[in-house]
Protein backbone atom coordinates (compact mmCIF):
# COMPACT_ATOMS: atom_id res chain seq x y z
CA UNK A 1 0.00 0.00 0.00
CA UNK A 2 0.99 3.59 -1.23
CA UNK A 3 1.71 6.60 1.27
CA UNK A 4 -1.27 8.30 -0.17
CA UNK A 5 -3.75 5.21 0.48
CA UNK A 6 -1.95 4.62 3.75
CA UNK A 7 -3.19 8.23 4.79
CA UNK A 8 -6.16 7.95 3.31
CA UNK A 9 -6.66 5.17 6.07
CA UNK A 10 -5.58 7.02 9.11
CA UNK A 11 -5.64 10.66 9.02
CA UNK A 12 -8.12 13.45 8.74
CA UNK A 13 -6.88 16.51 6.24
CA UNK A 14 -8.18 20.32 7.23
CA UNK A 15 -10.43 22.23 4.84
CA UNK A 16 -10.74 18.63 2.95
CA UNK A 17 -13.92 17.00 2.15
CA UNK A 18 -12.33 13.57 2.79
CA UNK A 19 -15.54 11.92 0.87
CA UNK A 20 -14.50 13.61 -2.44
CA UNK A 21 -11.39 14.51 -1.92
CA UNK A 22 -8.52 13.17 -4.24
CA UNK A 23 -5.82 11.39 -2.34
CA UNK A 24 -2.93 13.82 -1.18
CA UNK A 25 -0.06 13.72 -2.80
CA UNK A 26 2.89 12.18 -0.77
CA UNK A 27 5.83 15.00 -0.11
CA UNK A 28 9.14 13.06 0.37
CA UNK A 29 11.43 16.01 0.64
CA UNK A 30 11.83 19.74 0.04
CA UNK A 31 14.50 21.95 -0.98
CA UNK A 32 14.30 26.11 -0.88
CA UNK A 33 11.19 26.18 -3.01
CA UNK A 34 10.97 22.73 -4.44
CA UNK A 35 9.11 19.65 -2.95
CA UNK A 36 9.49 16.53 -4.47
CA UNK A 37 6.83 14.10 -4.59
CA UNK A 38 6.97 10.23 -3.94
CA UNK A 39 6.16 9.69 -7.73
CA UNK A 40 9.46 11.53 -8.69
CA UNK A 41 7.54 14.68 -9.71
CA UNK A 42 8.61 18.12 -8.87
CA UNK A 43 6.58 20.68 -7.51
CA UNK A 44 7.21 24.82 -6.96
CA UNK A 45 6.08 25.78 -3.99
CA UNK A 46 4.09 29.09 -4.86
CA UNK A 47 2.31 29.58 -1.60
CA UNK A 48 4.99 28.74 0.74
CA UNK A 49 3.16 26.11 1.99
CA UNK A 50 0.42 27.78 3.86
CA UNK A 51 2.50 31.41 3.57
CA UNK A 52 4.81 30.29 6.49
CA UNK A 53 8.31 29.00 4.33
CA UNK A 54 10.06 32.39 4.37
CA UNK A 55 13.70 30.85 2.84
CA UNK A 56 12.84 27.54 1.45
CA UNK A 57 12.69 23.76 2.53
CA UNK A 58 14.82 22.06 4.62
CA UNK A 59 16.98 25.62 5.17
CA UNK A 60 20.86 24.07 6.88
CA UNK A 61 21.26 26.88 8.49
CA UNK A 62 17.72 26.28 10.77
CA UNK A 63 18.00 23.48 10.94
CA UNK A 64 21.86 23.21 12.46
CA UNK A 65 20.36 25.73 14.96
CA UNK A 66 17.22 23.53 15.71
CA UNK A 67 19.96 20.19 15.76
CA UNK A 68 22.15 21.78 17.99
CA UNK A 69 18.94 23.26 20.11
CA UNK A 70 17.60 19.68 20.82
CA UNK A 71 21.29 18.51 21.62
CA UNK A 72 20.47 21.27 24.90
CA UNK A 73 16.78 21.72 25.92
CA UNK A 74 13.99 20.48 24.29
CA UNK A 75 11.55 21.99 26.22
CA UNK A 76 10.86 23.51 30.06
CA UNK A 77 7.72 25.18 31.37
CA UNK A 78 7.74 28.67 30.89
CA UNK A 79 5.62 29.74 34.37
CA UNK A 80 8.37 30.18 36.44
CA UNK A 81 11.12 29.44 34.40
CA UNK A 82 12.74 31.09 30.96
CA UNK A 83 15.53 30.20 28.88
CA UNK A 84 17.85 31.93 26.41
CA UNK A 85 16.18 31.16 23.11
CA UNK A 86 13.07 32.84 24.36
CA UNK A 87 14.74 35.83 25.48
CA UNK A 88 16.58 36.67 23.01
CA UNK A 89 13.92 35.94 20.58
CA UNK A 90 11.98 38.30 22.27
CA UNK A 91 14.42 40.69 22.32
CA UNK A 92 15.54 40.51 18.72
CA UNK A 93 11.86 41.18 17.67
CA UNK A 94 11.50 43.98 19.93
CA UNK A 95 14.25 45.71 18.59
CA UNK A 96 12.40 45.92 14.74
CA UNK A 97 8.81 46.32 15.42
CA UNK A 98 7.21 49.75 16.28
CA UNK A 99 8.83 50.82 18.99
CA UNK A 100 5.97 51.66 21.51
CA UNK A 101 5.94 47.12 21.57
CA UNK A 102 7.79 46.20 24.59
CA UNK A 103 6.19 42.69 25.64
CA UNK A 104 6.32 39.31 24.49
CA UNK A 105 3.67 36.65 24.81
CA UNK A 106 4.28 33.15 23.55
CA UNK A 107 1.91 30.91 22.49
CA UNK A 108 1.53 27.93 19.87
CA UNK A 109 -0.38 29.58 16.38
CA UNK A 110 -1.60 32.53 14.56
CA UNK A 111 -4.87 31.57 16.02
CA UNK A 112 -3.79 31.57 19.53
CA UNK A 113 -1.72 34.47 18.87
CA UNK A 114 -5.05 36.29 18.16
CA UNK A 115 -6.94 34.29 20.79
CA UNK A 116 -3.86 36.26 23.20
CA UNK A 117 -4.42 40.03 22.16
CA UNK A 118 -8.27 40.14 21.99
CA UNK A 119 -8.33 38.22 26.10
CA UNK A 120 -5.40 40.99 26.80
CA UNK A 121 -7.72 43.71 25.48
CA UNK A 122 -10.81 42.89 27.08
CA UNK A 123 -9.16 42.34 30.39
CA UNK A 124 -7.06 45.08 29.98
CA UNK A 125 -10.26 47.53 30.21
CA UNK A 126 -11.31 45.30 33.10
CA UNK A 127 -8.59 45.79 35.18
CA UNK A 128 -8.26 50.15 34.54
CA UNK A 129 -12.07 49.37 35.92
CA UNK A 130 -13.54 50.84 32.54
CA UNK A 131 -15.02 47.58 31.45
CA UNK A 132 -15.86 47.32 27.75
CA UNK A 133 -16.89 44.41 25.52
CA UNK A 134 -17.77 45.43 22.06
CA UNK A 135 -14.83 43.79 19.65
CA UNK A 136 -14.54 45.69 15.64
CA UNK A 137 -13.17 43.87 12.49
CA UNK A 138 -13.03 44.40 8.62
CA UNK A 139 -16.16 42.06 7.34
CA UNK A 140 -14.38 40.09 5.49
CA UNK A 141 -11.53 39.35 7.75
CA UNK A 142 -9.90 35.87 8.80
CA UNK A 143 -7.69 35.87 11.92
CA UNK A 144 -7.96 31.92 12.99
CA UNK A 145 -9.86 28.76 13.57
CA UNK A 146 -10.29 28.62 17.48
CA UNK A 147 -13.61 30.47 18.99
CA UNK A 148 -12.13 34.08 19.72
CA UNK A 149 -10.37 34.14 16.11
CA UNK A 150 -13.33 32.92 14.67
CA UNK A 151 -15.50 35.75 16.55
CA UNK A 152 -13.93 38.52 14.60
CA UNK A 153 -13.38 36.32 11.11
CA UNK A 154 -16.06 37.04 8.93
CA UNK A 155 -19.04 35.02 9.17
CA UNK A 156 -19.16 32.10 6.28
CA UNK A 157 -19.81 28.65 5.60
CA UNK A 158 -16.77 27.88 7.68
CA UNK A 159 -18.14 29.17 10.83
CA UNK A 160 -21.86 28.46 10.18
CA UNK A 161 -22.17 25.83 12.63
CA UNK A 162 -21.21 27.83 15.29
CA UNK A 163 -22.41 31.13 15.09
CA UNK A 164 -24.36 30.77 18.25
CA UNK A 165 -21.56 30.33 19.78
CA UNK A 166 -19.24 33.52 18.98
CA UNK A 167 -19.14 36.62 20.25
CA UNK A 168 -20.96 39.56 18.81
CA UNK A 169 -18.60 41.77 16.76
CA UNK A 170 -19.20 45.01 14.89
CA UNK A 171 -18.45 45.09 11.26
CA UNK A 172 -16.65 47.33 9.36
CA UNK A 173 -16.54 47.84 5.70
CA UNK A 174 -13.12 46.89 4.37
CA UNK A 175 -11.46 50.28 2.88
CA UNK A 176 -10.80 49.28 -0.72
CA UNK A 177 -10.42 52.07 -3.24
CA UNK A 178 -13.75 53.71 -3.57
CA UNK A 179 -14.82 52.45 -0.20
CA UNK A 180 -12.17 54.74 2.25
CA UNK A 181 -14.72 56.96 3.39
CA UNK A 182 -17.38 54.46 4.22
CA UNK A 183 -14.78 52.54 6.46
CA UNK A 184 -14.20 55.89 7.91
CA UNK A 185 -17.76 56.56 9.32
CA UNK A 186 -18.78 53.21 10.19
CA UNK A 187 -16.09 53.16 12.87
CA UNK A 188 -15.95 56.23 13.72
CA UNK A 189 -19.77 56.12 14.46
CA UNK A 190 -18.74 52.92 16.71
CA UNK A 191 -16.28 54.79 18.68
CA UNK A 192 -18.22 57.47 19.53
CA UNK A 193 -21.21 55.08 20.64
CA UNK A 194 -18.54 53.67 24.09
CA UNK A 195 -17.77 50.68 24.61
CA UNK A 196 -15.55 49.53 21.86
CA UNK A 197 -12.52 47.36 23.55
CA UNK A 198 -10.64 46.57 20.12
CA UNK A 199 -9.89 47.13 16.81
CA UNK A 200 -8.25 43.83 15.63
CA UNK A 201 -7.13 44.24 11.57
CA UNK A 202 -4.99 42.60 8.95
CA UNK A 203 -2.91 45.55 7.77
CA UNK A 204 -2.81 46.02 4.33
CA UNK A 205 -4.02 42.45 3.25
CA UNK A 206 -6.43 40.67 3.85
CA UNK A 207 -4.82 36.94 3.43
CA UNK A 208 -8.13 34.59 2.65
CA UNK A 209 -10.69 36.96 1.45
CA UNK A 210 -8.76 36.50 -1.45
CA UNK A 211 -5.64 38.92 -0.89
CA UNK A 212 -7.96 42.00 -0.74
CA UNK A 213 -5.51 45.10 -0.32
CA UNK A 214 -6.01 48.81 1.07
CA UNK A 215 -3.91 51.78 1.34
CA UNK A 216 -1.42 52.36 4.57
CA UNK A 217 -2.83 56.09 4.07
CA UNK A 218 -6.67 54.89 5.21
CA UNK A 219 -5.31 52.34 7.91
CA UNK A 220 -3.31 55.53 9.48
CA UNK A 221 -6.75 57.23 9.79
CA UNK A 222 -8.46 54.33 11.12
CA UNK A 223 -5.45 53.78 13.64
CA UNK A 224 -6.48 57.64 14.37
CA UNK A 225 -9.78 57.29 15.47
CA UNK A 226 -9.27 54.60 17.19
CA UNK A 227 -6.66 56.78 19.12
CA UNK A 228 -8.72 59.56 19.44
CA UNK A 229 -11.89 57.37 21.11
CA UNK A 230 -9.66 54.94 23.01
CA UNK A 231 -10.36 52.10 21.47
CA UNK A 232 -7.18 49.43 21.27
CA UNK A 233 -5.65 48.59 17.91
CA UNK A 234 -4.70 44.93 17.20
CA UNK A 235 -2.66 44.07 14.52
CA UNK A 236 -2.77 40.88 13.43
CA UNK A 237 0.33 40.24 11.66
CA UNK A 238 0.52 36.73 10.61
CA UNK A 239 0.70 36.59 7.32
CA UNK A 240 1.77 39.96 6.46
CA UNK A 241 4.77 39.87 9.04
CA UNK A 242 8.32 39.08 8.13
CA UNK A 243 8.85 40.84 4.74
CA UNK A 244 5.88 39.54 3.03
CA UNK A 245 3.98 43.23 1.95
CA UNK A 246 7.81 44.60 1.04
CA UNK A 247 9.13 45.91 4.69
CA UNK A 248 9.79 43.64 7.56
CA UNK A 249 6.28 44.62 9.21
CA UNK A 250 3.16 45.63 7.06
CA UNK A 251 2.96 47.97 10.14
CA UNK A 252 6.06 50.14 8.89
CA UNK A 253 3.65 51.46 6.28
CA UNK A 254 1.84 53.33 9.10
CA UNK A 255 2.99 56.48 11.32
CA UNK A 256 0.03 54.97 14.29
CA UNK A 257 1.77 52.34 15.99
CA UNK A 258 -0.69 49.34 16.90
CA UNK A 259 -0.92 48.81 20.57
CA UNK A 260 -0.91 44.50 20.12
CA UNK A 261 0.29 42.64 17.12
CA UNK A 262 0.36 39.03 16.78
CA UNK A 263 2.86 36.83 14.66
CA UNK A 264 2.86 33.13 13.68
CA UNK A 265 3.99 31.70 10.12
CA UNK A 266 7.32 33.06 9.05
CA UNK A 267 8.06 33.30 13.12
CA UNK A 268 9.70 30.30 12.52
CA UNK A 269 10.74 30.59 8.83
CA UNK A 270 7.98 27.77 8.46
CA UNK A 271 10.31 25.08 10.13
CA UNK A 272 8.44 24.86 13.69
CA UNK A 273 4.47 25.94 15.15
CA UNK A 274 4.94 29.20 17.34
CA UNK A 275 2.60 32.12 17.71
CA UNK A 276 3.71 35.61 19.68
CA UNK A 277 1.53 38.58 20.91
CA UNK A 278 3.77 41.85 21.63
CA UNK A 279 2.18 44.55 23.28
CA UNK A 280 2.95 47.82 24.33
CA UNK A 281 3.81 49.26 28.42
CA UNK A 282 0.49 50.61 28.84
CA UNK A 283 -0.89 47.07 28.04
CA UNK A 284 1.33 45.04 30.56
CA UNK A 285 1.30 47.68 32.84
CA UNK A 286 -2.24 47.57 33.54
CA UNK A 287 -1.88 43.77 34.69
CA UNK A 288 0.82 44.69 37.18
CA UNK A 289 -0.68 44.51 40.43
CA UNK A 290 -0.92 43.28 44.24
CA UNK A 291 -4.29 42.16 43.26
CA UNK A 292 -3.52 38.87 41.97
CA UNK A 293 -7.11 38.50 40.02
CA UNK A 294 -5.45 40.99 37.68
CA UNK A 295 -2.97 38.52 36.22
CA UNK A 296 -3.33 37.25 32.48
CA UNK A 297 -4.65 33.52 33.22
CA UNK A 298 -3.39 32.12 29.61
CA UNK A 299 -0.47 29.51 28.79
CA UNK A 300 0.32 26.84 26.48
CA UNK A 301 1.72 23.93 27.46
CA UNK A 302 4.50 24.58 24.61
CA UNK A 303 4.65 27.87 25.25
CA UNK A 304 7.89 29.59 24.76
CA UNK A 305 9.42 25.99 23.23
CA UNK A 306 13.14 26.56 22.83
CA UNK A 307 13.08 24.19 19.70
CA UNK A 308 10.85 26.66 18.16
CA UNK A 309 12.24 29.87 19.42
CA UNK A 310 15.64 28.57 17.92
CA UNK A 311 13.89 28.30 14.80
CA UNK A 312 12.77 31.58 14.76
CA UNK A 313 16.39 33.24 15.77
CA UNK A 314 17.71 31.18 12.57
CA UNK A 315 14.90 32.62 10.55
CA UNK A 316 15.30 36.06 12.08
CA UNK A 317 18.99 35.79 10.99
CA UNK A 318 18.12 35.16 7.59
CA UNK A 319 15.75 37.41 6.97
CA UNK A 320 17.74 40.92 8.17
CA UNK A 321 20.62 39.57 5.87
CA UNK A 322 21.23 41.88 2.96
CA UNK A 323 20.51 38.99 0.27
CA UNK A 324 17.49 37.89 1.64
CA UNK A 325 15.90 42.02 1.49
CA UNK A 326 17.62 41.95 -2.04
CA UNK A 327 15.86 38.91 -2.83
CA UNK A 328 12.47 40.48 -1.03
CA UNK A 329 12.69 43.27 -3.56
CA UNK A 330 13.61 41.26 -6.54
CA UNK A 331 10.55 39.33 -5.98
CA UNK A 332 8.31 42.27 -5.95
CA UNK A 333 9.76 43.97 -8.87
CA UNK A 334 8.99 40.28 -11.02
CA UNK A 335 5.42 40.09 -9.49
CA UNK A 336 5.01 44.55 -10.99
CA UNK A 337 6.41 43.24 -14.25
CA UNK A 338 4.07 40.61 -14.71
CA UNK A 339 1.10 42.58 -13.05
CA UNK A 340 1.47 45.54 -15.50
CA UNK A 341 1.02 42.37 -18.32
CA UNK A 342 -1.92 40.39 -16.85
CA UNK A 343 -3.64 43.60 -16.05
CA UNK A 344 -3.93 44.08 -19.82
CA UNK A 345 -5.91 40.38 -20.28
CA UNK A 346 -9.34 40.40 -21.23
CA UNK A 347 -10.92 37.97 -18.61
CA UNK A 348 -8.74 39.41 -15.64
CA UNK A 349 -10.81 41.58 -13.32
CA UNK A 350 -8.26 43.14 -11.10
CA UNK A 351 -4.75 42.27 -10.37
CA UNK A 352 -3.22 43.65 -6.71
CA UNK A 353 0.10 43.26 -5.30
CA UNK A 354 2.02 44.59 -2.46
CA UNK A 355 5.50 43.04 -1.78
CA UNK A 356 6.12 40.01 -2.23
CA UNK A 357 2.35 39.33 -2.49
CA UNK A 358 0.64 38.60 -5.81
CA UNK A 359 -3.06 38.33 -6.90
CA UNK A 360 -4.95 37.91 -10.07
CA UNK A 361 -8.78 38.07 -10.11
CA UNK A 362 -10.22 36.31 -12.89
CA UNK A 363 -13.92 37.13 -14.42
CA UNK A 364 -15.44 33.95 -13.95
CA UNK A 365 -16.57 32.50 -10.78
CA UNK A 366 -16.67 32.99 -7.19
CA UNK A 367 -14.20 33.62 -4.11
CA UNK A 368 -14.94 30.30 -2.38
CA UNK A 369 -13.49 27.42 -1.42
CA UNK A 370 -16.76 25.36 -2.85
CA UNK A 371 -16.15 26.49 -6.60
CA UNK A 372 -15.83 23.71 -9.29
CA UNK A 373 -13.45 26.51 -11.25
CA UNK A 374 -11.08 26.84 -7.80
CA UNK A 375 -10.76 22.74 -8.49
CA UNK A 376 -9.86 23.10 -12.40
CA UNK A 377 -7.36 25.78 -11.69
CA UNK A 378 -5.54 23.85 -9.06
CA UNK A 379 -5.27 20.27 -10.52
CA UNK A 380 -4.10 22.30 -13.69
CA UNK A 381 -1.39 24.11 -11.68
CA UNK A 382 -0.14 20.54 -10.03
CA UNK A 383 0.23 19.50 -13.60
CA UNK A 384 2.34 22.20 -14.64
CA UNK A 385 4.41 21.81 -11.45
CA UNK A 386 3.30 24.59 -9.41
CA UNK A 387 1.29 24.13 -6.10
CA UNK A 388 -1.48 27.18 -5.80
CA UNK A 389 -4.27 26.80 -4.09
CA UNK A 390 -6.71 29.44 -5.88
CA UNK A 391 -9.48 31.05 -3.83
CA UNK A 392 -12.47 30.27 -6.87
CA UNK A 393 -11.44 32.30 -9.07
CA UNK A 394 -8.43 34.43 -7.54
CA UNK A 395 -4.89 33.18 -7.79
CA UNK A 396 -2.46 34.47 -5.73
CA UNK A 397 1.26 34.16 -5.19
CA UNK A 398 3.15 34.36 -1.89
CA UNK A 399 6.76 32.49 -2.76
CA UNK A 400 9.77 31.95 -0.55
CA UNK A 401 11.84 34.25 -0.47
CA UNK A 402 14.66 31.78 -1.98
CA UNK A 403 12.71 31.95 -5.24
CA UNK A 404 14.35 31.66 -8.46
CA UNK A 405 13.19 34.34 -11.45
CA UNK A 406 13.17 31.65 -13.74
CA UNK A 407 10.65 29.78 -10.86
CA UNK A 408 8.65 32.67 -10.62
CA UNK A 409 8.48 32.69 -14.69
CA UNK A 410 7.24 29.31 -14.46
CA UNK A 411 4.27 30.31 -12.00
CA UNK A 412 3.51 33.06 -13.97
CA UNK A 413 2.81 31.08 -17.47
CA UNK A 414 1.01 28.98 -15.43
CA UNK A 415 -1.10 31.39 -14.15
CA UNK A 416 -1.39 32.55 -18.53
CA UNK A 417 -2.13 28.74 -19.19
CA UNK A 418 -5.22 29.05 -16.47
CA UNK A 419 -6.73 32.60 -17.98
CA UNK A 420 -6.76 30.50 -21.05
CA UNK A 421 -8.88 27.96 -19.51
CA UNK A 422 -10.96 30.94 -17.97
CA UNK A 423 -11.34 32.48 -21.34
CA UNK A 424 -12.31 29.31 -22.69
CA UNK A 425 -15.56 29.34 -20.44
CA UNK A 426 -16.69 32.59 -21.83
Amino acid sequence: MDLAQRDQNVIWHPYTQMKTAALPIPIMRGDGALLFAEDGKTYIDAVASWWVNLHGHAHPYIAQKVAQQLQTLEHVIFAGFTHPAAVELAERLLQILPANQKRAFYSDNGSTAVEVAIKMAIQYWNNVGQPKRKIIAFRDSYHGDTFGAMAVSSRSTFTAPFWSYLFDVEFIDVPVQGQEEEALKQLEAIAVAGGAAAFIYEPLVLGTAGMVMYTPEVLDKLMGICKKYSVLTIADEVMTGFGRTGRNFASHYVQHQPDMMCFSKGLTGGTMALGLTTCSNQIYEAFLHDDKSKTFFHGHSYTGNPIACSAGLASLDLLLQEETQQSINRIGQQHNIFAANARKLQHVKEVRQQGTILAVEFEAGQTSYFSNLRDTLYNFALEQGVLLRPLGNIIYIIPPYCITNEQLEQIYKTILGMHELVANLH
